[in-house]
């Protein structure tokens, strides 16, 4: 699959690579497996005069002996002596960019964590001393994302504040999707799209995966993911594991209680029957993976908060396939598929709200952009935006059928709203697959 999208990325890059031309610069970037990290990273250097390293599951030794012969191959420098440490390496490439600027990739970089944790302040050290003399364009990347904030966000931590520049990479959005749909499949529809969607969230890996396949309606894509030997069956446990640690199971049920719609805290812990605010704190700030939500209107100390998970796959793999792990484990894929047909529509439904949520932010056109419900789940309305500046409200609902929409209900639904905002223009409106 050829290239796809990342051009904002590309010229952030791109800008950093200019300003290492006079001063040295470290840009991190961070994003979850299987996104495309590594791609974006070797389009940025194409053409460039770089050297790229992967810190693999290795010892030390072996990968300085490693690095080495890449220097030696890549960069045509030679040392006295042996380089027995990624210290020493650091410090060669350091003194060598002094004459000679060039870019340095380091991808997965988290691991140094655990093959030798003195390497960050072995660093440290090396770049305070060199960087003002030196011209590197320095880029470490991650995928494990509580290791890589803890890295460089912890002020107790050797690299602490050290970055010129951060890249959170998130997933193709729609616009994406729609290119490669059309680009391999014509005829898609709206409901195709929305399947791509939801199914794979826009992450590169499982967007290519559908290419290869030729996977581009719903059934097609449904016999892609259930299949025996399917990339996608493990790879909730390939992606989060590594992530949560030995807390994994209890982290897993929370995520599959939300992905199944218990998306409050007295619901999970009802069902738990244990305390998991701390294990919610940290889903959300350490790992990155779920979200809280308000409504708008809703006080900053209000208790009306719900849980959703910010990845539409990781989404998808907790509802459909962690919780039917046993029917995983005997491969009885075409119930799977029965079951994911039978609930898709409700399901996909959240993901198509998400959708237009996120086209509103990136409108820029509203102040204020959310949710709306009343205690005890009452009077739930999809999207509220709000231009204060202007004194408009859009106030909608999202539905698969638009035939479905009753704007006399919305409009009911919505008279708290209407109390708020006296005075404001009121825009009551329905979102459907047609508006994709």
């Amino acid at each position: 699959m050829k290239f796809y999208d990342r051009s904002e990325e590309l010229k952030f890059l791109q800008k950093n690579y200019e300003k290492s031309q006079n001063q040295a610069q470290m840009t991190i970037m961070v994003g979850r497996r299987r996104i495309g990290k590594t791609s974006l990273l070797k389009k940025s250097i194409e053409g460039k005069h770089a050297l790229y390293f992967f810190v693999a599951k290795k010892s030390e030794s072996l990968l300085v002996s490693e690095f080495s012969e890449l220097i030696k191959t890549t960069l045509k420098i030679s040392w006295y002596g042996d380089l027995k440490s990624f210290k020493d390496i650091f410090a060669v490439l350091m003194d060598y960019s002094k004459q000679e600027p060039f870019t340095l990739v380091i991808d997965e970089f988290q691991e140094f964590l655990n093959i030798n944790p003195a390497i960050f302040s072995d660093m440290q050290n090396i770049w305070d001393s060199k960087k003002d003399d030196s011209k590197i364009n320095l880029i470490l990347c991650g995928s494990i994302y509580s290791m890589m904030k803890r890295i460089f966000e912890d002020s107790k931590e050797p690299l602490f504040a050290r970055a010129t520049g951060k890249i959170h990479l998130q997933p193709f959005g729609t616009e994406t999707i729609k290119e490669i749909l059309a680009d391999f499949s014509p005829d898609y529809s709206t409901s195709d799209l929305l399947a791509m969607y939801t199914l794979t969230g826009g992450v590169a890996k499982y967007l290519e995966n559908m290419v290869n396949s030729a996977s581009f309606n719903f059934n097609d894509m449904l016999d892609e993911i259930f299949k025996s030997n399917s990339l996608m069956i493990d790879e909730g446990k390939h992606v989060l594991i590594e992530e949560f640690g030995r807390d994994y199971t209890t982290y897993f049920s929370i995520l599959s209680l939300i992905a199944s719609s218990k998306t409050s805290r007295p619901e999970i812990e009802s069902i738990m029957e244990m305390s998991v605010g701390g294990f919610l704190d940290r889903l959300e700030n350490e790992f990155g993976i779920i979200k809280k939500i308000k409504p708008v209107l809703a006080k900053p100390k209000g208790r009306q908060i719900k849980y959703k998970i910010e990845d539409n796959f990781l989404n998808f793999w907790f509802r459909f396939i962690y919780k039917y792990r046993s029917t995983v484990e005997i491969e009885n894929f075409d119930l799977l598929k029965q079951i994911v047909k039978r609930d898709f529509a409700t399901f996909s439904g959240f993901a198509l709200e998400k959708y237009f949520l996120q086209k509103l932010k990136n409108s820029k056109a509203y102040t204020a952009i959310g949710t709306y419900w009343e205690k005890g789940n009452q009077n739930e309305i999809d999207i509220v935006a709000v231009n204060e500046l202007e004194k408009k409200l859009l106030i909608a609902e999202v539905k698969l059928n638009k035939n479905k929409f009753n704007q006399f209900k919305l409009i009911e639904k919505s008279k708290n709203i209407l109390n708020a905002y006296d005075g404001y223009q009121v825009n009551y409106q329905c979102f459907s697959l047609d508006d994709m």
